[in-house]
């Protein structure tokens, strides 16, 4: 397996996002490009990662599974710079890593062995689906998190509005001017500790793309030319405080 990647800037950012929820995963390499699926410890929040074929300027593969320690990996990945290159190859049980730019500087991570079930994607319905500004969005889920540890996605009236209520309260209200909406009224709770992490994807695109129903798992989409990014996330089931 030989990989090169001239713009490495999105699976860096990626790994960095991924490795706050899991710490090991299979990262699956095959004709189709690299992926990657895997659920967080606590069975709240799964991910998806996908960087097509058509991102890498070189690649020479077969078909791979790498089971990677992702702390190990991001902080290779951090040692590119804004014109770095990288190439991945497989040596035996090794992944080395050599980052091109200035001069060449070679890295090797152990390969180890993850003893668990390929996982997939839920397949869900959705009622709600949401285009919003990743800047707006993010603004909101902080805000929210200065008052509670969960908020509401909430569809009504075509509106979207994101709220959290305790002792305090937050909220934010987005009509067809500021999203794409096309949704029925629902309304689901979700974890804000979660949705902050998973909201750093934020800033590898201007769109992010939200589905929700009621009381159930949201789906959150991060997409560019070259990279897909989706998580599912479970909701909270309680009584508003």
């Amino acid at each position: 397996m030989l990989l090169k990647l001239d713009n490495p800037f999105l699976l860096s950012k990626a790994i960095e996002l991924i490795s706050e929820l899991v710490l090991e995963v299979r990262i699956k390499v095959n004709e189709f490009g690299m992926s990657l699926v895997a659920l967080d410890p606590a069975n709240v929040a799964m991910v998806e990662f996908k960087l097509p074929r058509s991102a890498f300027s070189q690649f020479d593969v077969v078909r791979e599974v790498l089971g990677i320690n992702l702390e190990n990996l991001k902080r290779v990945l951090k040692r590119c710079g804004p014109g770095s290159s990288i190439i991945l190859e497989k040596r035996e049980n090794l992944l080395e890593i050599q980052i091109q730019d200035r001069i060449k500087r070679n890295f090797s991570i152990s390969l180890i062995e993850i003893e668990s079930e390929d996982k997939e994607m839920p397949d869900l319905n959705y009622t709600s689906l949401v285009e919003i500004e990743s800047i707006d969005l993010t603004a909101s889920i902080e805000d929210c998190a200065v008052v509670a540890d969960a908020c509401s996605f909430i569809i009504s009236e075509n509106k979207f509005i994101i709220e959290a209520k305790g002792l305090n309260s937050a909220r934010s209200e987005f009509t067809g001017d500021e999203a794409v909406i096309e949704a029925e009224n629902a309304k689901s709770r979700y974890s804000l500790e979660y949705l902050q992490k998973i909201m750093k994807g934020a800033k590898l695109c201007e769109k992010t793309f939200l589905k929700f129903s009621n009381d159930h798992p949201l789906r959150i989409e991060f997409k560019t030319e070259h990279m897909e990014l989706n998580f599912v996330l479970a909701p909270r089931v309680e009584a508003e405080d």
